[in-house]
């Protein structure tokens, strides 16, 4: 749970009241490997804090091909915002990629949160806000660049996770073939 206050005192100020109920309303949630912490076609119910492991955003595409948007590793936020906000079915799988250790609470209870702790709602809308910004910052290099400055933003932008995720998944990220992957992985090594 320490790791989880951390994260989202760097956001805002709360006293130790509001952090106590913060906690109690955190359940503790282990996912294996492959399994989803939502899907597409379903309403998000939970919201999610990474403890141990990494999740995956994937979808398919029109031609059935499998697409990995991004990565979500330890000490991140872990929810299909849109779905679970609005409650609408989402249209990405949330897949762990590794067992995961997490921090869950449920749509009630964080809704309740965003009820009762006054700076609570002002805290989440920078978490969401420094999100996209992240999310914005991966499309627009995985659009600009070639296959091997993509792969070195990869490696900076998930220094801890590169050994841990599975090269299909690094390449589909890419949006380059696994032997292509191999290839620029040879080279730059």
């Amino acid at each position: 749970m320490k790791e989880f206050i951390a994260y989202i005192l760097q956001f805002g100020n709360l006293n130790q009241q509001q952090l106590d109920l913060i906690s109690k309303k955190a359940t503790e949630k282990t996912l294996l490997k492959d399994d989803y912490f939502s899907e597409a076609g379903k309403i998000g119910q939970e919201v999610g804090f990474v403890l141990e492991g990494i999740v995956r955003v994937c979808y398919y595409n029109n031609k059935g091909e499998e697409i990995t948007k991004y990565f979500i590793d330890e000490n991140n936020m872990v929810v299909d915002w849109e779905s679970f906000d609005n409650d609408i079915c989402s249209n990405a799988y949330l897949q762990a990629i590794t067992n995961c250790k997490m921090l869950v609470f449920s749509k009630k209870d964080w809704k309740e949160l965003l009820e009762i702790i006054i700076p609570w709602e002002a805290i989440v809308n920078k978490i969401i806000s420094r999100a996209m910004r992240k999310k914005i910052e991966r499309i627009s290099h995985l659009v600009s660049e070639d296959a091997t400055t993509k792969y070195l933003m990869f490696l900076k932008n998930y220094p801890n996770a590169v050994n841990r995720i599975p090269l299909s998944y690094i390449a589909s990220y890419l949006g380059i073939t696994q032997s292509s992957l191999s290839r620029i992985r040879k080279n730059i090594r």
